[in-house]
């Protein structure tokens, strides 16, 4: 798959998971500014965010990439929910995307899980 990169300023999430440190933010697919885009990535150089989805295989059991969309979007929301680990209110970044999963229907408030890398 080709890469995309985003580079934008937004809330970002960061919190640890298996040994990664994890970003999650979000983005709008219109101006409406709903946050319907989920972007969960790993914050490494070397990473392509492939490790999100070998995790939600081998910790949360998830087999179709529908499932493991979805576990990795509720580990990323709880962490949130809680602030595991740290908020960055106003973060600039740039997002390697390598993975674009369009949802059946709508979770934790997002129709698209796209995942990468990130730097801060």
């Amino acid at each position: 798959m080709s890469l995309t990169e985003l580079t934008a300023t937004s809330r970002v999430t960061l919190f640890p998971l298996e040994g990664l440190i994890i970003a999650y933010t979000t983005q709008s697919s219109d101006k409406r500014g709903l946050g319907d885009i989920g972007l969960v990535s790993v914050v490494d150089e070397q990473s392509d965010g492939d490790e999100l989805w070998h995790l939600a295989r081998d910790l949360g059991g998830r087999t179709n990439g529908r499932d493991q969309a979805r576990w990795i979007l509720t580990q990323a929301s709880r962490a949130r929910m809680v602030a595991t680990y740290k908020n960055l209110p106003d973060t600039t970044w740039t997002a390697y995307i390598r993975r674009r999963f369009e949802l059946d229907a709508l979770f934790t408030n997002h129709d698209v899980l796209v995942t990468g890398r990130m730097a801060l």
